[in-house]
């Protein structure tokens, strides 16, 4: 029986680490599991994307700028912006891609020098997407510096 109900007496020290030490374990398991289960992938209709994207288009041989990094769950979750918003396929004039339908790299349509009709070049499409919707917004980067990082000398 204890006379004193906040004193530890003799041979308790142990248990309390012990008890102690399985808690912090507890605790740093969840936050890693919230890490790791956050991080890695969203799914969507169109598959598994990658919570950060590191745009490094094949269409670009050799980079100017740094690559973008692009946070596309903050856009498609907590900005609620439709996939359509950024993803397109035109037929006849209007954007026939839907979710679900599978995504292609810009470079599938968009080269490096502008293409027949409104066919922006690459660099452009990319430009107008982004910028554009930047600049109706509000907010989000609009200057070169604020998406593309400056590059490392190697």
């Amino acid at each position: 029986m204890k006379l004193f109900a906040n004193c530890v007496y003799p041979g308790e020290e142990a248990e309390i680490m012990k008890k102690g030490a399985i808690a912090i374990a507890i605790v740093m398991a969840f936050v890693a599991a919230m890490l790791v289960g956050s991080a890695v992938a969203q799914t969507t209709k169109s598959g598994k994307v990658d919570d950060i994207l590191v745009i490094k288009d094949p269409g670009f041989k050799k980079l100017k700028k740094a690559p973008v990094t692009f946070p596309h769950k903050m856009h498609s979750v907590e900005l609620k912006l439709k996939c359509t918003d950024c993803h397109h396929v035109y037929k006849d004039g209007k954007n026939t891609w839907k979710e679900g339908d599978k995504v292609q790299k810009c470079s599938a349509c968009h080269k490096k020098k502008k293409g027949p009709g409104k066919l922006h070049n690459l660099m452009n499409a990319y430009h107008k997407n982004c910028i554009t919707c930047h600049k109706k917004m509000k907010k989000g980067p609009r200057k070169c510096n604020q998406c593309h990082p400056k590059k490392k000398k190697k």
